[in-house]
């Protein structure tokens, strides 16, 4: 019984499916999955900077600075490499497994179908949450920018329900003990939804039209077609890129060396607190290998786009922070708008202004690929029998996955018009950190082809039988003073929780060692599985626990629905 949980599709399986058609909704005679294969590396590289460079580098590299100070740009380099660890081991699958299904897939094919559906069930907590805080920050972008036209939405419109009840009564209660300076702008903005929304006592209408709007659009473009969406992501990248790099050139002109010293001022754990909202600007990348079916030559073009967008995204982190710290004080970046703050910091209020209009283009093709890259996951684990039929139907006329990406959009839409998550973007990161980890441990266990493809991407071998217990030792010795401490319980429970995922790097990272010795793994996944890893304890406890809630309920649908109709069940039973 225990056996059935890990059965592994074969990779010949999964290749001959998708090949054959078999899916409901898809062409048999076409050879094909019916899926329209207009996509080469020059688009897969620009997907990747349009899911990458969004909401990072207008938003939540602002926190990460104000944490980090001009040390935040050795974080995003960590991250770089261990975003490149994976996408390495991303490439050698993609190449090895040209097919829709990203993660899911790979882990069906190397850990078995219990692993694979964990996984597929992570990845659409991912992208649904990650999509929902998208859409919710365009919403303020938008909202901002049409207010420089003086074009005023009413506040109840745009913002949730929660926010504005929470404003109202926070204003009540500062008003009534006389703590009036403590009342911001963000409070009245909110306190005047409430206040002027109609409804009936506590029923008020109040919702995220702008947010719904957005959701609406982008769904119906990803809808219509990969070409349609491949031709707007193009353009939307092409003046981004352009903003931004016109934005790095004219801050260089305006930076005070001095803000830079001291480099670190919280020291290396202040620049790690700013992990999660840095990570978060990396995990668009993985989105590119759900459309290898939608490739022209998957096995050449997927592992360059991801890699040439990893590098060049990079670049453009780094000098940015270098500019954003330059400009102005680490202490003053905690605003959700750093790089428009800047540069009216100086002055230069056009440029904040248009800056403003950049960032409405870029989340809006961040949007754009996380609303293309789940319906794919859908259709995937729908292929395998692990959700209804009705997910993998391919439209006739438009050859997208239509059934899923209309459950995508109201998923996505319906939250973001009523709900408030920005509280919960950790579970963006932890989720993606988690399909890295079994990802780069995929390609440890996956078996090797006798011969290579032509063609075909591989990981350099690189032996790390003595590499990686010699980091691990060093890392004992550079570090022993914060190890020892994790071992001192304070009695301050609420505090030490936080320590706990630090135990599971520990236990982790001394059986791969011991792994390393006996097997000789390959270095490169190996230090993306470590790497990956470490990352997910620097997110804490609470968010730990939130993901293995989500993981739970996961589990339910598979043991209730998903493992009596996967077709790998309904093949060995017949």
């Amino acid at each position: 019984m225990l056996k059935n949980y890990f059965r592994r599709k074969p990779l010949s399986s999964i290749l001959s499916d998708v090949q054959s058609g078999f899916s409901d909704g898809e062409s048999k005679e076409s050879g094909h999955s019916g899926l329209k294969q207009v996509l080469g590396v020059r688009d897969l590289t620009f997907m990747g900077i349009a899911a990458v460079i969004g909401a990072g580098i207008f938003s939540t590299i602002g926190e990460a600075s104000f944490h980090g100070g001009p040390g935040v740009t050795l974080l995003f380099i960590i991250t770089a490499v261990t975003c490149g660890f994976s996408a390495m081991c991303y490439a050698e699958f993609a190449s090895r497994i040209p097919v829709s299904g990203s993660a899911y897939t790979y882990a069906y094919a190397s850990f078995g179908e219990l692993i694979a559906w964990i996984i597929g069930w992570d990845l659409l907590m991912e992208y649904a949450i990650g999509n929902i805080a998208v859409a919710i920050s365009w919403s303020q972008y938008f909202t901002n920018l049409l207010e420089g036209f003086h074009i005023h939405i009413p506040e109840y419109l745009t913002m949730d329900y929660l926010s504005a009840s929470r404003g109202y009564e926070k204003i009540q209660e500062l008003t009534s003990s006389g703590n009036t300076a403590e009342i911001t702008s963000q409070l009245q903005h909110q306190a005047a939804a409430w206040s002027t929304a109609p409804g009936w006592g506590n029923i008020k209408l109040i919702a995220d039209i702008p947010a719904l709007a957005i959701v609406i659009a982008i769904t119906y473009l990803v809808y219509i077609g990969i070409r349609e969406t491949k031709r707007a992501t193009n353009a939307m990248v092409i003046l981004k890129i352009g903003i931004v790099i016109g934005v790095i050139i004219l801050g260089f002109f305006y930076i005070t060396p001095a803000n830079w010293d001291p480099f670190m001022p919280n020291g290396f754990k202040g620049v790690m607190r700013g992990v999660s909202g840095v990570f978060f600007a990396y995990i668009g990348f993985d989105a590119i290998s759900t459309t290898a079916e939608e490739c022209k030559n998957p096995q050449r073009d997927l592992p360059r786009g991801m890699i040439y967008s990893l590098i060049i995204c990079t670049i453009l982190y780094i000098l940015i922070a270098l500019v954003l710290t330059g400009m102005v004080n680490y202490k003053e970046l905690a605003v959700g708008d750093p790089l428009a703050f800047v540069f009216k910091h100086v002055g230069l209020n056009e440029i904040s202004y248009i800056i403003s209009v950049s960032a409405v283009i870029a989340t809006a093709s961040v949007l754009l690929i996380f609303q293309m890259g789940q319906p794919r996951i859908w259709m995937s684990m729908s292929r395998d029998g692990l959700l209804p039929k009705a997910f993998s139907r391919i439209h006739p006329k438009h050859k997208t996955p239509g059934f899923s990406t209309i459950v995508t959009g109201i998923v996505v839409a319906v939250p973001a018009l009523f709900m408030n998550l920005t509280e919960v973007t950790d579970l963006t990161s932890i989720g993606t950190l988690f399909a890295f980890v079994l990802v780069c441990g995929g390609v440890l266990v996956l078996d090797k082809d006798t011969e290579p493809t032509r063609g075909r991407f591989r990981i350099p071998y690189i032996n790390s039988r003595y590499i990686v217990p010699a980091l691990l030792i060093a890392a004992v010795v550079v570090f022993r003073e914060p190890l020892a401490g994790l071992f001192k319980y304070s009695g301050d429970w609420h505090t030490y929780k936080d320590n706990l995922p630090y135990f599971l790097f520990i236990i982790l990272s001394s059986v791969i060692a011991v792994l390393c010795v006996v097997k000789k793994l390959s270095l490169i996944p190996v230090m993306g599985l470590l790497s990956c890893f470490y990352l997910m304890t620097e997110l804490g406890y609470t968010n730990w626990l939130r993901f293995l809630i989500w993981l739970g309920l996961g589990l339910i649908v598979y043991f209730g629905y998903s493992y009596k109709n996967s077709k790998l069940n309904l093949r060995s039973e017949g």
